[in-house]
């Protein structure tokens, strides 16, 4: 069965939670001991409604009682149709970085706008952060229609402006669905009350949208993740490298270049589960053996020799700032990607991006939290990569401060 991973965004009170609890709810996705339990909870928090579906998405107890949501809650369901991964992150402007977090693995993007209110700043930032992110779908939740008599001019006006706002975004595919999460209206069951809405209910649009597989690179890629080195009696000469096949396929005997020594050889055999095959495929969990003794490491990678990314060591990207504490120019950093990790400093922030608008502004020596800025890194080790934009697992990373071992920013590649 297929798995559609999704997130929301929206304003802090533009109803996500309760749509993820609708949808849930109806799509009878709950247990009947948890609907209990969120009967009993319902009436503790004054709400009129039998069940107050927010609290199926909200996290720690501590933040129901602040009455907000300030991290990414992530949830799981399925239909007889598709499995799916929900991540409702914050609406908060001061939690970007939780957003550039959810989304960075995500299909497809749910963005909800109030109807009252129309195209916010807050619904630009999240439409923004998608089209850095290139989510392959958009689908824009007009929310809480029955506030505005379930009115078809309200909802076309909302279209008409987000489709102008949008232009520069570049978008793959937009869609728009009017809904009132708190009733029910074309969440999971079609609306009489907007019956001039010809098009799916959400959940049918999510169980019948096309999943675009992230984008990869023509090339074969493998990462190693272990050198596998028994040194035993019985398995004296034995050396494997273990990973996965982030996509294309590898072929025993295959001529492949291991990365970043530039170093030629062929493959003398590949396991998958302790068994000897012929060809890996994508997403295969393999332990690959060259027939050279090569120095191959942790992080190296393992690409057909018609066919290899670029391999460099300073490289320009797209960066969330995720710390507290602001950037500091010539910071030790360390670069990760995947299982590839080195020492990093960032040489040049070339522009900060106004998260608003799209726009570069002029660029200063300094990042503070929730940032996105383009900027240019030099690392101590060559890095073998693709650009995001062809190659959503080959061209990402994060950067960690070398002395806390904190998570400091997440990157693209250009």
């Amino acid at each position: 069965m297929e798995l559609l991973r999704f997130f929301t965004a929206g304003n802090v009170d533009d109803g996500k939670s309760t749509l993820i609890g609708r949808l849930l709810y109806d799509s009878q996705s709950i247990s009947t001991d948890i609907i209990e339990t969120l009967t009993r909870q319902s009436k503790t928090t004054g709400s009129n409604a039998e069940i107050d579906l927010a609290l199926l998405t909200d996290g720690l107890r501590a933040e129901r009682e602040q009455g907000i949501t300030i991290d990414v809650a992530y949830k799981f369901f399925s239909t007889s149709k598709r499995k799916f991964i929900i991540a409702d992150t914050p609406g908060h402007i001061q939690y970007t970085r939780n957003m550039f977090t959810g989304a960075s693995n995500a299909d497809l993007a749910i963005i909800l706008v109030d109807a009252r209110n129309g195209i916010t700043d807050q619904t630009k930032r999240h439409s923004i952060i998608s089209a850095i992110l290139g989510i392959p779908h958009v689908v824009v939740c007009v929310n809480k229609m029955d506030m505005e008599d379930y009115e078809q001019s309200v909802f076309k006006k909302i279209e008409e402006d987000y489709l102008e706002f949008s232009k520069p975004l570049k978008l793959q595919e937009i869609t728009f669905i009017p809904v009132s999460a708190l009733e029910g209206d074309n969440v999971v069951t079609f609306s009489d009350n907007m019956k001039w809405y010809k098009g799916p209910t959400l959940l049918q649009f999510l169980e019948e949208v096309t999943i675009v597989p992230a984008k990869t690179s023509e090339g074969s890629r493998f990462q190693v993740q272990y050198v596998i080195r028994p040194q035993t009696d019985e398995l004296h000469d034995y050396r494997g490298y273990a990973g996965r096949v982030s996509n294309g396929s590898y072929k025993k005997g295959q001529r492949v270049v291991v990365l970043p020594s530039g170093i030629e050889t062929v493959i003398e055999k590949i396991e998958k589960h302790q068994v000897e095959i012929e060809v890996a495929n994508t997403e295969d969990t393999i332990v690959l053996h060259l027939k050279d003794d090569v120095d191959v490491s942790r992080g190296n990678v393992i690409v057909p020799v018609e066919n290899v990314p670029k391999t460099e060591k300073e490289i320009t990207a797209t960066l969330c700032w995720m710390d507290n504490s602001g950037f500091v120019p010539g910071q030790k950093l360390l670069l990760q990607q995947n299982s590839f990790i080195t020492k990093a400093v960032i040489k040049e922030i070339q522009a900060h991006i106004d998260i608003h608008t799209f726009q570069k502004k002029e660029a200063s020596d300094s990042m503070k939290l929730n940032d996105i800025c383009k900027v240019l890194i030099k690392t101590a080790e060559s890095i073998s990569y693709d650009p995001y934009s062809e190659n959503r697992a080959f061209g990402a990373f994060i950067l960690i401060n070398e002395n806390t071992n904190n998570t400091v920013a997440a990157g693209t590649i250009d």
